[in-house]
């Protein structure tokens, strides 16, 4: 049953702009170009991901989305809830020219611990013909993936508090859903919390989120 990622990637020049008073505007941008570039790498490792669209209006994710294979769907930001949705309906018109998805996989792009097994594992997981797995914040209050059998088993609606709020809509739209951690999916970085949090927990892990280490290390070294 192929599966499509969807990745909706706002405008670098506006990224992460609740990390200022820690990094300014050419840090953020390189930090978040990083992270996409580490998420885009995790899913073509993941054997269960036959494709990868990035639905950005930036041209920068574009020239990254290209560059890890990923097909580009090139729309204005109207937010993050609006590109998701403009995803789906690409797989919908997928499905209907019988190129086989099945199912999406909505993923955010600043979640560089992204761990390809476990994703493949979240995959492969038992499911209704009409389902929705939700994958939590670190907060377990937030969504930070959605994996849709079939793409429009559910609408959409991330941001705070989104993930009950999938759960009340999957009840109501009749969808069977799970809420499943995934460690590697549990953090996104927004906050000056997540980036130490982030820091912290690469130091623990060899070879992982490449990119994103990278940035961090030339990060800490300017300011020595």
């Amino acid at each position: 049953m192929p599966t499509l990622a969807i990745l909706a990637v706002k405008s670098f020049q506006t990224a992460k702009q609740r990390l200022e008073d820690e990094l300014t505007p050419g840090p953020r941008r390189a930090l978040a170009e990083a992270m996409l570039a580490d998420v885009l790498v995790a899913l073509r490792q993941a054997g269960s991901v036959a494709e990868i669209l990035v639905v950005t209006g930036d041209h920068g994710a574009q020239r990254i989305a290209s560059h890890h294979g990923a097909s580009v769907l090139d729309e204005r930001e109207r937010g993050h809830n609006a590109a998701a949705a403009s995803g789906i309906r690409a797989a919908l018109e997928q499905r209907a020219l019988e190129r086989g998805v099945e199912r999406t996989l909505l993923v955010p792009g600043d979640c560089p611990l992204l761990d390809s097994p476990e994703l493949d594992q979240l995959i492969a997981r038992p499911r209704e013909p009409r389902s929705a797995l939700i994958v939590p914040d670190r907060h377990g209050t937030g969504t930070n993936a959605l994996l849709l059998t079939p793409p429009d088993s559910l609408r959409p609606a991330f941001g705070p508090g989104s993930c009950e709020r999938h759960v009340r809509a999957a009840e109501r739209a009749g969808t069977a859903a799970e809420v499943v951690e995934v460690p590697s999916l549990a953090l996104d970085v927004d906050t000056p919390d997540d980036l130490e949090v982030l820091q912290a927990t690469l130091a623990t892990l060899d070879g992982k989120a490449a990119h994103t280490r990278g940035v961090l290390g030339q990060l800490l070294r300017s300011r020595v």
